[in-house]
């Protein structure tokens, strides 16, 4: 194998195959990037039996063949290799890197041990790169940390005629939006439940490929997604089991709310939450033209802040865990926020607050994010 590459084009495309490997992989040959040389094409791949990451580039090849090599070094070498072209080669067990003045020579690991890459040749439909991209900013944070429940460390997909609705929960918040669909398969309705660090990734390498392929597998053997934008494509397991009916929990009308101005009340929120301590909830008093946030934090310290706020119906009070609080005031992406108040059968206990985005203060935004948050557990 021999080939000569360009060094930017060759270090961002190493960066992207070996950005999922995991920190710590099973078997040392599943750290490995595979290099395939051929027909003027290169291609460089990763595979770690979960998930996998493939891209293809233009290299001019001499001498077509395979290689094995540490991704992560190699990913590292090819970020700080001069500015000329790189001219990668194999020789017995090992890869030579050179690149201007500079040469690097790699222990080649067995290239025939290692697991063939998923290749998935259907696609079940494609959405539109940036707004698939924000889609997942909104929703992916909410998604749980613990595996101790892996249904709810996934962002679920959820395909229903002509629209992709993704949806994250971690028990204490509900984060949901709605894109448009353009379905290439047979079945209208498709579901999958994707790990959220896949979904996120994703979310960040595709955002500018105008156009994201999405191709859910389930025909017995394996059961998988991909995604493709350009010469990149992205496949993970699905996580197995049901995922909670978290859609129930939303209001069908609210009509109670009040209307801030976004970036304002976030300013609010991390100066009053100074004098918290972790874990504490902020005290909101809703009236109208002000909500007065409040915190009693160790040692007598106090905070009291008062920001503009539009209300429409009742005065309320809610406590909220100002983390979780910003996070759904960030992932509105609007100047203003609607915070809508739920009832509960306890005339004393509010329901949880649904953050969605505002065009202004008197008219609502069309998007379709969701974000219900409460102190408490909303499932149990």
């Amino acid at each position: 194998m021999r080939f000569t590459v360009n060094r930017d084009v060759f270090s961002e495309s190493v960066s992207f195959a070996v950005k999922l490997l995991p920190p710590r992989p099973t078997q040392p040959l599943l750290s490995g990037a595979l290099i395939e040389a051929e027909d003027g094409q290169l291609t460089i791949s990763s595979f770690d039996y979960e998930v996998s990451a493939r891209t293809s580039l233009t290299a001019e090849v001499t001498e077509p063949g395979r290689a094995l090599v540490s991704g992560r070094l190699l990913s590292e070498i090819a970020q700080r290799l001069p500015h000329s072209d790189v001219e990668v080669s194999l020789a017995e067990s090992r890869v030579e890197v050179r690149c201007g003045s500079a040469s690097f020579s790699l222990p080649a690991m067995p290239v025939e041990e290692y697991p063939q890459v998923p290749r998935v040749d259907t696609v079940s439909g494609s959405v539109p790169a940036d707004l698939f991209s924000d889609a997942i900013a909104q929703v992916s944070l909410a998604a749980s940390k613990d595996d101790v429940t892996p249904v709810i460390t996934g962002v679920q997909f959820e395909v229903n005629e002509n629209s992709l609705t993704l949806t994250a929960t971690d028990r204490y918040r509900v984060a949901t939006r709605g894109i448009d669909w353009e379905n290439q398969d047979s079945r209208e309705e498709l579901s999958a439940l994707v790990p959220s660090k896949i979904v996120t990734e994703v979310g960040k390498t595709f955002a500018s490929a105008g156009q994201v392929q999405v191709a859910i597998v389930k025909d017995g053997e394996r059961e998988l997604v991909a995604f493709t934008g350009g010469a990149k494509t992205v496949t993970s397991l699905l996580i197995k089991g049901n995922y909670p009916p978290v859609g129930r929990l939303f209001p069908t009308s609210v009509d109670n709310y009040a209307v801030v101005n976004t970036a304002e009340l976030i300013e609010a929120v991390g100066r009053v939450g100074l004098v918290l301590e972790r874990e504490a909830a902020l005290r909101f008093s809703f009236a109208e033209g002000t909500v007065t946030l409040e915190a009693a934090g160790t040692e007598s310290a106090q905070a009291v802040e008062t920001v503009d706020a539009h209300l429409v119906g009742d005065e309320m009070v809610v406590s909220l865990k100002p983390q979780f609080l910003l996070d759904g005031l960030r992932s509105t992406h609007s100047e203003f926020a609607r915070i809508a108040f739920t009832r509960t059968d306890n005339p004393g206990k509010p329901g949880p607050v649904l953050i969605t985005s505002q065009r202004s203060k008197e008219d609502a935004d069309e998007e379709s994010f969701r974000y219900l948050l409460q102190p408490n557990l909303l499932l149990r």
